[in-house]
């Protein structure tokens, strides 16, 4: 039995136990059965349990070096452009960058109505072909980088990691130029050993906070994990569980040299309003994965 069919079976029970006459005489027992048709629904309709929640965007720059670090400023200025016109609050967490105003990574927390659920189509690799700026030759270069979506966990006591498997260290937290903006140890690192996933978190003043924050990071890539493999295991296939950020696995190419074109390999959307993408206008390709 598939899973949606166990979904409109829960589904067809929590009806008929509505539909009875003494239904709220238990109210609190009564809210937590609404609660769950609301979400079997959206299950069954291909809403995720997080996808009205917010999110966690990561911006990794791949192979390219300085061209991939300042694509990886780019993707960050159009994703925040986009989130603005939505009215979402972007917050940093955490941020590695270069002396030329490029990112080695960034992430943020991204804070509004169904975030997760609209940007997490965004996963994968980005790969850009331009005329490099960085190049005396202005020969045409192409590099890459990687956007992971996670979801938001605000308390993600659905899953508990054993105290042994979490590694967590502590550093200063510091500004441009590797200056120490603060004297105490208030950037935290923790490490998932098992599995090697890893989140640095230092944007906040408090130890206690960035370390909470990294927790929660760390539990979402976990939860995303194990739906992929849920997912990869009823397709009867099984996915990487890493992915090189470079040629052969990008998901959306951005082409503005020898010609104009932005162009989702997974979805097959295109437009060769290359401005219009950079300056937030993503819809479209959003659209295309929900």
């Amino acid at each position: 039995m598939d899973d949606k069919v166990k979904l409109e079976q829960r589904k067809q029970e929590i009806e008929t136990a509505m539909a009875q006459p003494d239904f709220w005489s238990d109210k609190v027992a009564a809210q937590a059965m609404v609660k769950e048709l609301q979400e079997v629904k959206d299950a069954i309709e291909g809403v995720g349990k997080y996808d009205k929640g917010d999110a966690v965007m990561t911006i990794f720059a791949g192979a390219g070096g300085d061209d991939a670090e300042d694509f990886a400023r780019m993707l960050y200025e159009m994703y925040t452009k986009y989130c603005g016109n939505r009215g979402w609050l972007v917050s940093l967490l955490h941020e590695n960058h270069n002396t030329m105003g490029g990112y080695r990574n960034i992430t943020v927390e991204i804070s509004g109505k169904s975030v997760y659920g609209t940007l997490k189509g965004e996963n994968g690799v980005h790969r850009l072909v331009r005329v490099s700026p960085f190049n005396a030759k202005g020969a045409r270069h192409t590099s890459f980088a990687m956007v992971e979506v996670l979801p938001k966990f605000e308390k993600a006591t659905e899953i508990t990691i054993p105290t042994d498997d979490l590694r967590v260290e502590f550093s200063k937290s510091s500004g441009p130029g590797g200056q120490n903006v603060n004297k105490r140890e208030t950037a935290v690192r923790v490490v998932h050993i098992p599995t090697g996933i890893s989140v640095h978190v230092s944007n906040e003043r408090s130890q206690e906070t960035n370390r909470d924050r990294a927790l929660e990071m760390v539990k979402a890539k976990l939860y995303v994990r194990a739906e992929e493999e849920r997912k990869a295991r009823a397709e009867g296939m099984m996915i990487s569980k890493t992915t090189d950020i470079e040629w052969g696995n990008q998901r959306r190419n951005y082409v503005l040299h020898p010609y104009k074109l932005v162009k989702d390999t997974i979805t097959g959307v295109e437009t060769t309003d290359v401005e219009g993408v950079f300056d937030g206008d993503i819809q479209e390709f959003l659209d295309a994965h929900r």
